[in-house]
Formats: structure tokens, sequence, C-alpha cells
């Protein structure tokens, strides 16, 4: 009962964060609170597990990917607030949020290597969540999520080809999209 009730109020919080991109349904920001829900939901089924058996295989696995998600994390939001110069050239766009608001586009730091670090930590996360205590349904959550966060860079690569045009389409031949060197 506790986790259906921490699921729903989280659920409402995310709702509020999300509410301009739910509304604008082809908008990175609509299939990324898809991607929040289910890493929400993978975490509040793993969550009782996250301690147990703390130097098993699954274990180690999920704290080495967990630790590795903040570095995308980290990077990206610094690279973003450096370097993206946020202004209101983009208030009519719906689903992004303040920091997303870029002017600039990044290609330097982690930007250089990948296009989405804030995805690729999501990513990170989904999957160390789901290493605490692998399930069946564990791994269709991490999928799904998976599958939402894949959604949301193609959905938030179309919209920087909007607005940055051929500059951003030489940046996506020149870096991969999750992982540097591979994807």
């Amino acid at each position: 009962m506790f986790k259906l009730i921490a699921f729903a109020v989280l659920s409402i919080c995310l709702i509020f964060i999300s509410w301009r991109s739910l509304r604008a349904l082809r908008s990175h920001g609509f299939y990324r609170f898809f991607a929040w829900e289910f890493i929400l939901a993978l975490f509040l089924l793993n969550v009782d597990a996250w301690f147990r058996n703390p130097f098993s295989l699954h274990q180690l696995v999920s704290w080495f990917l967990l630790f590795v998600s903040i570095i995308p994390l980290v990077f990206g939001v610094r690279s973003l607030a450096s370097q993206g110069r946020a202004g209101k050239h983009r208030q009519d766009e719906p689903g992004l949020l303040a920091f997303e608001k870029t002017t600039n586009l990044v290609d330097t730091g982690i930007y250089h290597y990948i296009r989405h670090p804030l995805y690729s930590s999501l990513l990170l996360l989904a999957w160390g969540i789901f290493f605490k205590i692998p399930s069946c349904s564990g791994l269709l959550l991490a999928l799904i999520a998976t599958l939402f966060l894949f959604a949301t860079a193609k959905a938030d690569e179309a919209e920087c080809i909007r607005f940055f045009g051929p500059e951003y389409e030489k940046y996506m031949k020149r870096t991969k999209r999750f992982v540097p060197f591979l994807f």
C-alpha cells in the first residue's frame, strides 16, 4: 500500500513538472515523462532489495551503473549551464524545461562525445535499479523506460534540428547518441 501511495504522490510531482510537455504530444518532454514514470515504478519494485546481498554480482553491477550514472548527469548539466545560454527565444516551445531553453548549440565537454548525456544518465540509472534484484517484471519496466528514453532522444533531436538547423545535423554526424564512440 505504501508503494502505491508513493507512486501516486511522486507521479503527481512528475505531472506538475511535465505539465506543459504532456500537452505537446510529440515533444521530447512527453516521452521523458513516461520514462521517468517507468524508472519510478522500477525503483519502487526493487527498493526493498536495495542493500540485500551487497556483494552479489548483480548488486555490484547495480552499484557500478548507479555511480556511473552520476558522471553524464554532472558533466551534462555543467555544460548546459555554462555554455547553453538559456534564453527567451525558445519560450514558445512547451516541452522544454527552463534549463533546456538553450540558444547556443552545446558541443563541447561531454557534448563533444554524446548528444544526450542526461538521457544516458537516466539509462544507467534505470539499469542500475534493475540490477538491484533482476526479475522479469523489472526487465520489462527497464526495457520500456529504455524505449521511452530512445523516443525522448529522437524527439529532442527533431526539435534541435528545427531550432539549430544544419549545424545540429552536422553535430549529429560527429557524435553518438548515448555512449561515446559506440551508440
